[in-house]
């Protein structure tokens, strides 16, 4: 998802052609029936290769022809934090390639990319207060099909330093995003379970699972699934960019106050430590019960309370009613299709794994560009802080001895979690000196006792 406002910006092998084959011992010559090569043979020799060499060269211009032309293709995602990232190929000026990480974000119709990445491209960039901009490059490639991006009008490019160029959004591995605007164009299967991505022409990919109609924005791409909560009706974003899923504050206030046995906390740790922008902090986050999303019956939805300016930003953006999202922490068990020629969403449920996003250290971080990440406050347990010793400021340095500078989000979350009651060792850099806290592994958002 883009950014609404600065603090609500949203939502990881090459082809081998030929095979070596070993020769037949039965068609080899013996070396005592080798005739001296003769000037005849010798130019005959050189010809044949020559023919070989071309009618080789040929094959893999054929197949790569075929490969730019091909009308499905699947390719290996990275889950990291609970986003989906693939690689892609940029083709340069200078008629090389190359391979960059791309961030399938289909709840936002904008292209991103990094400031790296426009210079490869020899992109005219220019800049304003907030942000740079630049034309669209021609296409990318995705696993050798040619994904032209001539739909979108121009690029975005974050406003970052020199030494920040190829930074897309701190705390990602990822310099360009696939936003909905171009997905819109094809079949799209995310594939949670076996962690592909698969991108092919209207009608190539043959959908599974529970399906439901959806409410798809014709200019942009934007999907709106008919919804129910508490038995009334509701539009809510499917949006596998986010990493945790939203409700509007009216909503939510409103659930919150008939159901207070909802688990809820304030503090986004966890997947819902998003980006650590200042807010995250008083972010408000509650354990729906249960949510119908399309044809998916959910339990125990984690999501985080919405300001009513961002809710009617995003009605404006997808032209229709909405009261949040749902975002890719609660689809991680499923094939997730996309069927826009057809308005249809699908759900093929691969596996019934819980993702304990919420058992983790109570710290809300937030990523800086030197790669370390700053403790922004710590979520508190039975209503005192869940980790002792750390002050807001702090950088944290290291878990369990092992450094956590230059990772993503994801990453370091997945140091910062485990089983419920175990010991962290965090290293901590506080005013230029290192120390060592002990935290321990908190259940957050789980029942409270008593209640069912």
């Amino acid at each position: 998802m883009p950014q609404a406002s600065r603090s609500f910006r949203f939502s990881h092998a090459p082809l081998r052609f030929a095979q070596d084959r070993g020769a037949d011992p039965s068609t080899t010559p013996r070396a005592g029936c080798i005739r001296p090569d003769t000037s005849y043979n010798f130019g005959m020799h050189w010809t044949i290769a020559g023919l070989l060499l071309l009618s080789l060269t040929g094959q893999v211009h054929a197949l790569e022809k075929a490969a730019t032309g091909a009308r499905i293709v699947t390719v290996p995602a990275t889950i990291d934090h609970n986003r989906v990232v693939i690689r892609v190929d940029l083709r340069l000026p200078d008629g090389s390639s190359q391979t960059v990480r791309a961030w399938v974000d289909n709840g936002n119709p904008d292209l991103y990319l990094s400031r790296r990445v426009a210079t490869l491209l020899s992109l005219p960039v220019k800049c304003g207060d907030q942000e740079c901009s630049s034309p669209p490059p021609a296409d990318i490639v995705i696993g050798g099909m040619s994904v032209p991006l001539t739909a979108v009008k121009e690029a975005k490019i974050p406003l970052r330093p020199v030494n920040e160029a190829a930074v897309l959004a701190l705390g990602m591995d990822a310099e360009i995003n696939l936003p909905s605007s171009i997905l819109r164009q094809y079949d799209v299967l995310i594939d949670f379970v076996e962690r592909k991505f698969s991108l092919g022409a209207p009608g190539t990919i043959h959908f599974r699972g529970a399906s439901g109609k959806a409410l798809v924005n014709a200019q942009n791409g934007l999907i709106q699934v008919p919804s129910q909560i508490e038995g009334k009706k509701y539009n809510l974003a499917l949006d596998v960019g986010s990493c945790i899923s939203f409700l509007s504050e009216e909503l939510f206030d409103k659930l919150a106050a008939t159901h207070a046995d909802w688990p809820r906390m304030t503090g986004a740790v966890g997947s819902a430590n998003m980006w650590g922008a200042p807010e995250e902090t008083k972010w408000k986050v509650m354990s729906a019960d249960r949510v119908q999303f399309g044809p998916l019956f959910l339990t125990n939805v984690p999501m985080v309370a919405l300001p009513k300016p961002v809710v009617e930003f995003f009605e404006k953006r997808a032209a229709m009613p909405t009261v949040g999202l749902v975002g890719s922490n609660v689809l991680l068990n499923y094939r997730v299709g996309l069927d826009y020629a057809h308005a249809t969403v699908y759900f093929d449920l691969g596996r019934t794994y819980r993702f304990a996003d919420f058992d983790v250290v109570g710290l809300i971080l937030r990523p800086e560009a030197d790669g370390r990440f700053t403790i922004l406050g710590v979520a508190d347990m039975d209503g005192k802080p869940s980790v002792d010793g750390v002050e807001s400021g702090d950088h944290l340095e290291g878990v369990n001895d092992l450094p956590v500078r230059g990772i993503t989000m994801g990453q370091v979350w997945s140091m910062l979690g485990g089983t419920p009651g175990r010991e962290k060792k965090l290293t901590i850099e506080r005013g230029g000196r290192e120390l060592n806290v002990i935290a321990k592994v908190q259940h957050f958002l789980g029942q409270t006792p008593g209640t069912h």
